[in-house]
């Protein structure tokens, strides 16, 4: 099986949408992705990625399963740093202020720390993480411990649009850490592609590996660079995305 989590393009926030540069994103992405042989495709109802999907759907003649657990992980929380204000994702905060507490590169007891533990995202997780297992049980992938129990090997291609926050949180499930260690240790641009393939080295049992994150090429390669909402700036003080 070979899961692609595609993000949504340069995003408007404001009004839940593209921007130019992000439709003209997605129509670069709709070129990669719609001659594949995908099984089937999903995406969030969040306006920006339903935008996103658009012209692949269109081009490759296709519909997609419309699903509110691809929306955005937007449970907002008490940022440590930032006294009684509330952040817009869960993950904004500063690497000294989450790195403090090893409770958070746990993923057993991530949700325990008092910021998480106030809004009860253990709540939010296992509903995401429910519907999508499910998803994968009826395509033949059971969930067994850390591992996935192969009732039906498979194939086939499934193509999900959705965002950066909730893609982390399905790649912890996948691969067993704590989504903090990718929603800070990772970086998927606007419109990129994030390819995991099922590996079955034994028979029945099945486990997963990303063998690309992130990946922009289809932006490259027709001379576009790729939108920088995805991550701060590398220097302090350079450019304007620092807190």
């Amino acid at each position: 099986m070979r899961l692609l989590f595609i993000r949504h393009g340069d995003p408007d926030y404001a009004v839940d949408g593209l921007t130019e540069t992000g439709r003209r994103e997605a129509e670069l992405l709709a070129a990669r992705i719609a001659p594949m042989d995908i099984s089937e495709y999903f995406v969030s109802t969040m306006g920006r990625a339903l935008e996103t999907a658009r012209p692949t759907l269109e081009r490759a003649g296709r519909t997609a399963v419309e699903c509110d657990w691809l929306r955005e992980f937007a449970i907002r929380v008490h940022r440590p740093d930032k006294a009684g204000e509330l952040s817009y994702v869960p993950w904004d905060w500063l690497p000294q202020d989450w790195l403090k507490d090893p409770v958070l590169l746990d993923r057993e007891h991530w949700y325990e720390h008092p910021v998480f533990a106030e809004m009860d995202l253990k709540s939010a997780y296992d509903d995401v993480i429910g519907e999508f297992e499910r998803l994968l049980a009826r395509r033949g992938y059971v969930r067994d411990g850390l591992c996935y129990r192969v009732e039906r090997a498979g194939s086939e291609t499934l193509a999900f649009f959705c965002h950066f926050g909730v893609t982390c949180v399905l790649m912890s499930r996948l691969m067993n850490v704590s989504p903090m260690v990718l929603w800070h240790g990772l970086s998927m641009a606007p419109s990129s592609v994030t390819t995991i393939y099922t590996e079955e080295r034994r028979p029945g049992i099945a486990s997963f590996r990303a063998a690309s994150v992130g990946d922009t090429a289809h932006l490259y390669i027709c001379g576009q660079t790729p939108s920088f909402a995805a991550r701060f700036c590398e220097v302090y003080g350079n450019g304007d995305r620092m807190d």
